[in-house]
């Protein structure tokens, strides 16, 4: 057997860092070789997850870019926002191919990442070269790329529950709602107010209302599927779950399409893209049915009398909505199988 690729992991303490070591666990052709932390360097990875011991039970290495290059050939970048814009050009530089989770390669206006981020953006040349890794619709772009930005977890679900409709021209863009809802874990590991227990136990609250940072991506995304500006009502809800997202769209038809005729469209779009399951009639999907894995599924209601459609779509925020998505990418770009350490059963109930 040929030698694996070596992967290191940058923010291996943080939710999106150890999804992505419980899933490279299983990949066949990708070793795991270092897990660095900042925040943590030089401490084993048990103390903050015990349940690691006697998987994985390493100390921490840092960010150093050489020390790194020595070990891995893949970098993932599982990184607050600010933190990669000044990392992966270093990693760049060393000869390192670079997928990053974070969201600071994702907008290629780089006033609009200061707007909505409230940070500085990374610099132009980067940006440009950074591959937008929607995978089931950017994916040629990302076969044979050294630089990929995962999308995030909210523009997942709602991209690929939309851009099939709209590259149609069945709905019109103008009137898309999205309503959607995720699970705490996208909120990270660090402490705050909104994710103390007896602040979100037996709650349910919208945050962000018009001021999201997915709303410019997913809006860029959109733009290009329907290949003019498009600008969209997108607002995010906080659900006492640990993970999921369910994202409800509505939008007007253009024109009359049954659900039937979704359903075939939609067949018809994502044919050998396997992470896309399409739901029959009448069923539509919950976050517990794609728990753990790397799918979204989707479904479809029409409204005859107010000729709108409603659509349907789940991930797994950790897997299809970060890490797994990450991962589909490096198959992409190593020119892969896609499937590769992916193929997961979701975890039911």
């Amino acid at each position: 057997m040929s030698k694996k690729l070596g992967a290191a992991i940058v923010g291996s303490t943080g939710y999106g860092g150890i999804e992505l070591i419980r899933l490279l666990a299983a990949h066949p052709m990708v070793e795991v070789t270092s897990v660095i932390s900042s925040s943590s360097a030089g401490t084993p990875i048990t103390d903050g997850y015990p349940h690691l011991l006697g998987i994985r039970e390493e100390l921490l290495d840092d960010v150093d870019p050489a020390a790194i290059k020595a070990k891995a050939d893949v970098v993932f970048l599982a990184t607050p926002a600010g933190v990669a814009s000044k990392l992966a050009p270093q990693y760049l530089e060393a000869g390192l191919k670079v997928i990053d989770l974070s969201g600071d390669f994702r907008l290629k206006d780089a006033a609009l990442y200061e707007q909505w981020y409230k940070k500085s953006p990374a610099d132009e040349a980067y940006l440009k070269q950074a591959v937008f890794g929607l995978a089931e619709i950017y994916g040629e772009n990302v076969k044979g790329a050294s630089f990929v930005s995962n999308p995030g977890c909210y523009p997942t679900a709602t991209l690929l529950g939309l851009i099939p409709a709209v590259k149609a021209g069945w709905i019109d863009p103008a009137t898309i709602i999205a309503d959607a809802k995720s699970g705490v874990s996208g909120a990270g590991r660090g402490a705050s107010l909104g994710t103390h227990y007896s602040e979100l136990n037996e709650n349910f609250k919208a945050y962000k209302v018009n001021q999201h940072q997915h709303i410019p991506e997913i809006e860029m995304v959109l733009s290009d599927a329907a290949g003019l500006p498009v600008v969209t009502t997108f607002t995010t809800h906080l659900v006492p779950m640990t993970r999921g997202i369910l994202s409800t769209i509505y939008a007007q038809l253009n024109g009359k399409h049954s659900v039937e005729a979704f359903i075939q469209l939609y067949s018809d779009f994502y044919e050998g893209r396997p992470f896309v399951r399409i739901r029959p009639e009448g069923q539509w999907p919950a976050t517990k049915e794609v728990w753990g894995s790397n799918y979204c599924d989707i479904g479809f209601a029409v409204d005859e009398r107010t000729n709108r459609v409603t659509i349907i779509s789940v991930i797994d925020n950790l897997v299809k909505g970060a890490a797994g998505q990450a991962i589909q990418n490096l198959n992409l770009m190593m020119g892969w199988d896609e499937t590769s350490g992916l193929q997961f059963v979701p975890v039911y109930p």
